[in-house]
């Protein structure tokens, strides 16, 4: 976790007291620990504000905690500034020269005419700070708007200018403005760090090695939009505790080394990825509404998809290494493609179309040729030009050289030619700044040569899925070793590596276990940070020696859910210290065709994958089968000569049909009689992602 203890993010205002009630556009704090996060807290004003700060950071240093505080308004101002009005560069002389200056009642401060008197001194008092907020009173020195403004530094820091979207710091008013919070914000920090001077350290100012850190952060960056039953600023600074502290300390040093030593920096910009990471799964995520005891496919895989989400952060991978990740992100084209017009066959270009009859043009000298730089076409010429060239300017007609003869030096072709014939366009394919990969998506082959060709080098992609995979039942031994009476292989790990595989997870192999709850207890502690799912086979149901689902239970993160389907029913899903855990049926046929129908999905969702939906067929029967309603029953199934076969035996046993088949046949829920010809729905194994 954090190499912080404690994290603390706080939303400012530069106005007055908010009133007791919470409401937006106040000052609200989020405090987490080990990426859990408390309610936000509501603070009135600045005063309160401040004091509530002071108290949390002497309660933490007594308990040898450290503590890192983010502030959402900028911790310096454009270069040239700072010794401007202070004769220094020292960002920390600016702190202190508006701790000296700013008057700060709850319901009234000078921020304003201290504006006004600062661009007196450097602008003449047409900037750097615009837009008085004081409805009825003109500031002497401060515009209300930038009519006439003038501004002797740049408009923004380079962390604004990277960070689209957010605000100058010198607008003081206005939806969105910023101004007013840094005024009316640097002199609490001020005091803050002298209060606890010696034991903190302002980021990127200083290394934040200290038990108490300042950072400057923006919630925007990394924040999506609040549930609609919170206060959006609540939220921000919730969440955003939260994505801090469930940093790794070596995630962590990355997002603060930084070089920023006038203006500052915004924590996590150009590595927003890294804060990002996706919150953790609830131990109630699979729990089912009271009084359900029999769930359908349907409502059991959409059930599924409604609670899960991505559980792994996101990390930036070199394009020839992104086939099979998942991207975390829309992918923008960073040209046009084609980037330029061009040629699409062998001939020669000139401008305009020709209408019917014969036609003459002289031929420039040289050719365009792919990959030659376009050149200029003098006006009335034509020039040779070869497939894939771009055209060179004064060209948007190409004729092929099939239908041309050279004379000499001039090209003598009949119409009619239609203007824009044989050309394409610049970016007819794939425009510049149009999505070429969606987040969510699977990168395929295809989608890399979309990616290279619009220019993209590496891709922003979820960390792959690491699943674990575990065998329970005193009757299972390992395929080679010497198998008593009553025992049998293990067929199920080996399938289901298999399956992961073909996913494009990571199977991690976490053995076998009999029937030892207390082996298996410890076998779940170890797999702990080393997967991000497990699949477990057996011991998934309600008897004396279900290990799995008892265990699930006892941890108070257990549903067994009875599905209604064929083969399959019993499905235990639970928690195991924050991991998901997919209990699955002992039955490697069964076993096999949960793992398609719902573990699949579930993988995939949590793994960043849009919810995959296999792709069906109606196709003839080969067979006859009469079915009762109830349940959703698959079949093990091949197609042959246009028609699909069944395999001979239903019997969940027989491992040799699911070798056999190659795809399964889906009956419907309610009763249904198959006669020969029947259209029924097959689904292929390759529909599922596997072969």
């Amino acid at each position: 976790m954090s190499a912080f203890d404690t994290i603390v993010m706080v939303d400012w205002s530069g106005g007055n007291d908010t009133g007791p009630t919470p409401r937006k556009d106040a000052i609200w704090l989020g405090v987490s620990r080990g990426g859990v996060s408390d309610a936000p807290v509501y603070l009135r004003n600045r005063s309160e504000a401040e004091a509530w700060i002071a108290t949390l950071i002497d309660a933490e240093l007594a308990q040898g905690h450290r503590v890192m505080v983010g502030f959402d308004f900028p911790f310096g101002y454009p270069a040239g500034f700072a010794e401007a009005l202070t004769g220094s560069t020292d960002p920390f002389a600016v702190w202190e020269w508006f701790e000296a200056r700013v008057e700060d009642a709850p319901k009234a401060n000078n921020r304003f005419d201290l504006a006004g008197e600062i661009n007196l001194g450097l602008g003449d008092g047409l900037g750097p700070f615009w837009a008085n907020g004081l409805p009825n009173r003109d500031v002497t020195g401060l515009p209300r708007t930038k009519a006439d403004y003038t501004n002797p530094f740049a408009e923004k820091r380079a962390a604004e200018v990277q960070a689209k979207g957010s605000f100058t710091c010198w607008q003081l008013a206005g939806a969105g403005a910023v101004g007013s919070q840094v005024v009316m914000g640097l002199p609490v920090l001020s005091r803050l760090r002298a209060r606890f001077a010696g034991r903190v350290a302002v980021w990127p100012f200083e290394k934040p090695d200290a038990p108490v850190a300042f950072v400057e952060v923006w919630p925007s960056l990394t924040v999506g939009p609040a549930p609609d039953e919170m206060i959006k600023d609540a939220w921000q600074v919730q969440e955003l505790a939260r994505q801090v502290s469930a940093l790794a300390p070596a995630e962590l040093a990355q997002v603060l080394d930084v070089q920023a030593p006038e203006e500052g920096w915004i924590l996590g910009m150009g590595v927003e990825h890294l804060l990002k990471a996706p919150p953790p799964l609830r131990n109630d995520c699979f729990a089912l509404p009271p009084g359900v005891h029999w769930t359908p496919v349907d409502d059991a895989l959409e059930q599924l998809r409604a609670r899960l989400h991505p559980v792994l952060p996101a990390e930036e991978v070199r394009l020839g290494d992104a086939l099979g990740r998942i991207a975390a992100a829309d992918v923008l084209a960073q040209r046009a493609n084609p980037p330029l017009p061009n040629t699409a066959v062998d001939g020669y270009g000139f401008a305009g179309g020709r209408a019917a009859g014969a036609h003459a043009l002289p031929l420039a000298e040289g050719r365009a040729a792919a990959g030659d730089a376009p050149g200029r076409l003098p006006a009335g010429y034509a020039i040779r030009v070869l497939t894939g060239a771009a055209l060179p300017a004064g060209v948007d007609t190409v004729v092929l050289q099939e239908d041309v003869t050279i004379v000499g030096d001039t090209l003598r072709f009949n119409g009619p030619v239609k203007q824009g014939a044989n050309t394409r366009k610049a970016g007819e394919d794939v425009t510049a700044g149009a999505v070429t990969l969606a987040a969510g998506r699977r990168i395929t082959a295809a989608d890399i040569a979309l990616l290279a060709a619009t220019g993209t080098a590496s891709v922003l992609v979820h960390k792959q899925l690491r699943v674990g995979v575990l065998s329970t039942g005193d009757e299972i031994v390992e395929a080679g070793q010497t198998a008593a009476e009553g025992q049998i292989f293990d067929a199920n790990r080996p399938m289901l590596l298999g399956l992961l595989a073909q996913f494009g997870h990571r199977g991690v192999d976490l053995g076998h276990v009999g029937d030892d709850r207390e082996a298996l207890r410890a076998r779940l502690d170890a797999a702990q940070g080393e997967v991000d799912a497990i699949l477990t086979s057996g011991g998934a149901s309600a008897g004396d020696e279900d290990h799995v689902s008892a265990l699930l239970s006892e941890a108070g993160a257990l549903d067994l859910w009875r599905i209604a389907v064929k083969p399959g029913r019993p499905l235990a899903l639970g928690m195991w210290q924050g991991t998901p855990v997919f209990g699955l049926p002992g039955n490697p046929v069964a076993a096999m065709v949960c793992t398609l129908i719902f573990a699949r999905p579930a993988l995939a969702r949590l793994a960043g994958q849009d919810w995959p939906v296999p792709q069906g067929f109606d196709v003839p029967a080969d067979f006859s089968k009469r079915k009762k309603p109830g349940r959703r029953e698959y079949l093990r199934a091949r197609m042959r000569d246009g028609r699909v076969q069944v395999f001979a035996s239903e019997g969940s046993g027989r491992i040799s049909g699911l070798s056999w088949a190659e795809g399964l046949i889906e009956l419907p829920d309610a009763a249904a009689d198959v006669q020969p010809g029947d259209l029924v729905r097959y689904i292929p194994y390759g529909s599922f992602g596997v072969t």
